[in-house]
């Protein structure tokens, strides 16, 4: 009954990157942004610029006054770059004090023809003051553009005009400048999204490999050394597991390829078929209980992979000379335990995080609604056990990319 099921019990790692990037090609670019920002600053310092032109001022007047629209318009270029922001509070202070200098005095002769850059500095003051302070200047500069229409003898609705102005360009100043560097942070997010989308890949693909091939490359190697002592007095067995050193590595290359796809298909009945087999080579002996019901195509792929990793760890971390596969479905809870003796002294940690492989199966278990259990029995005695609805259902969210990532760090398993 083999189930299929994605090699990482959840969505590839491909999918969701070209999902990201669909997603996020609508974003405008960072320099887009910019550029938007740059253009509403010079419709203000145009505006501005037409004011004080239509006011009839010329000659060294003019060009005093263009001067100092060119030095706002720069301090405000300046003020708006996020690196700015992040600058000493000295300097920061120092560009500020500049900008409202060239803010204000040109007031005293253009009056309110001039009033309009004020609102580039309540809009700086925004941008480079912490919160608090900066809302209070930036109110107290708006008020202050009440003044220059009441000198003129204009009318009041001119001062609240003229005092609104300057706080509507301000926020607008503000906000554009802070669009821009929202703009400019989704990008570095998505770059980040899809790095960490292709290096879970990555974990997938090695901790696929592992769980794999760890089992068939050992198989390999002990029928390959049970044919070397084979060949002189027996050759006619040799060849039957020459045979099966073949069956086993076009097994290794399909699976291979079940990897790379995303896929890949297991049967636990067949898996303690192959694992009867190839203790025996080991000359083991390989005692089974198999008691199984329906159970669903990922608890079979996920039980069969456990046998394999289980299997493995017998024949690569133990001198075993017995080892015993019950596999019971009881009250709907599926039950897989592998014990054996010849436990290695090098053994210390009986948790599923001591390394790559019990780290894999409790992540797999777990996206099945499963667990892992492992302990140590008298003498020499290992034994694991996996438990895991009958009936399950991968939950990919239950996978931990961060316990994935450790347990790729290190090789050696029970």
């Amino acid at each position: 009954m083999p189930g299929r099921l994605k090699s990482s019990d959840g969505p590839s790692e491909a999918v969701l990157v070209e999902g990201i990037l669909r997603r996020s090609r609508d974003l405008p670019a960072p320099r887009m942004a910019q550029v938007i920002l740059i253009a509403a600053l010079l419709c203000y310092v145009g505006i501005t610029a037409l004011n004080i032109v239509s006011a009839g001022v010329r000659g060294l007047a003019l060009a005093a006054a263009f001067g100092c629209l060119g030095a706002v318009f720069a301090l405000q270029l300046l003020h708006s770059r996020t690196s700015t922001q992040r600058v000493p509070t000295g300097h920061r202070a120092l560009t500020l004090g500049a900008q409202a200098a060239f803010t204000y005095l040109p007031l005293i002769a253009l009056k309110s023809q001039w009033g309009a850059m004020a609102g580039f500095l309540a809009g700086s003051l925004l941008l480079l003051l912490p919160p608090r302070p900066g809302w209070i200047l930036y109110g107290f500069v708006g008020i202050s553009m009440l003044v220059p229409p009441l000198l003129e003898g204009r009318p009041a609705v001119d001062s609240v005009y003229l005092a609104q102005t300057t706080l509507l360009t301000g926020l607008v100043t503000f906000g554009l400048t802070r669009l821009s560097e929202l703009v400019r942070v989704l990008h570095e997010s998505r770059g980040e999204l899809t790095r960490a989308a292709v290096t879970r890949e990555r974990l997938r693909f090695a901790r696929d490999l592992h769980d794999l091939l760890g089992y068939s490359l050992s198989a390999i190697q002990l029928k390959g050394e049970l044919i070397h002592r084979l060949i002189p007095a027996h050759p006619a067995r040799a060849m039957d597991e020459i045979e099966d050193v073949l069956a086993i590595s076009r097994q290794s290359l399909a699976d291979v390829r079940r990897v790379a796809s995303g896929y890949r298909d297991m049967s636990l009945e067949e898996e303690i078929a192959s694992a009867k087999s190839v203790l025996g080579a080991a000359e083991v002996d390989a005692v089974t209980d198999i008691r199984m019901g329906e159970v669903s195509s990922p608890v079979d792929t996920v039980l069969a992979t456990v046998l394999r990793e289980a299997v493995t760890n017998v024949l690569r971390h133990s001198r075993a000379v017995h080892c015993e596969i019950t596999a019971i479905e009881e009250d709907g809870l599926m039950t897989l335990s592998v014990t054996n003796d010849g436990v290695t002294e090098g053994y210390r940690d009986t948790s599923p995080h001591s390394g790559s492989g019990l780290g894999n199966l409790g992540l797999r278990l777990r996206a099945v609604g499963g667990e892992l259990t492992v302990d140590r029995g008298p003498g020499s005695l290992f034994r694991l056990v996996a438990r895991v609805p009958a009936h399950g259902d991968v939950d990919p969210d239950l996978e931990d990319p961060d316990e994935a990532a450790e347990g790729e760090r290190s090789w050696l398993v029970a």
